[in-house]
């Protein structure tokens, strides 16, 4: 990324700061409208997952420009959605959804170069997550016979 996107997307994220509950709103539901397969892994309740996506991306966002400061966590991340049944494919229309919001959220500020900033941002973290996903080691089926024996 060069720094002229990162201000553009930490700039354009201030933005959409004040309308963080909404912004949640029009993400889950363009997410879950384009890839329904995905909504069995969040909660009936979404009121929390909400706060938790914008506030991730709030620290991603504000640390763009130390990105090393980012990178464990995002890691991390890319981790723990193993354990949620994410998968590769997972990730486009995550992204997309993203794209989605960002464009309603801005309206004419969503900008062409602030679009391709963003698409710069998601696929990098992207490419961190699945990369520290693949690393994850597939859980053991505690179902067969030496699962029951010594799961």
């Amino acid at each position: 990324m060069t720094p002229e996107q990162v201000k553009l997307v930490q700039s354009s994220f201030k933005k959409v700061e004040p309308i963080a509950e909404q912004a949640g709103d029009i993400f889950y539901n363009r997410l879950f409208e384009i890839a329904p397969e995905v909504r069995p892994m969040f909660p009936d309740e979404m009121s929390n997952q909400k706060s938790k996506l914008m506030s991730m991306l709030g620290a991603a966002v504000n640390n763009l420009h130390q990105v090393d400061v980012i990178i464990p966590a995002v890691q991390d991340l890319g981790r723990k959605h193993v354990d949620y049944g994410v998968k590769d494919e997972h990730y486009q229309p995550v992204g997309e959804a993203l794209i989605f919001t960002l464009e309603k959220g801005l309206g004419d500020d969503f900008t062409p170069e602030v679009k391709d900033a963003w698409l710069t941002t998601y696929t990098t973290l992207q490419a961190v997550m699945t990369k520290a996903a693949a690393e994850v080691t597939a859980p053991v089926d505690k179902k067969g016979f030496f699962g029951r024996m010594f799961g």
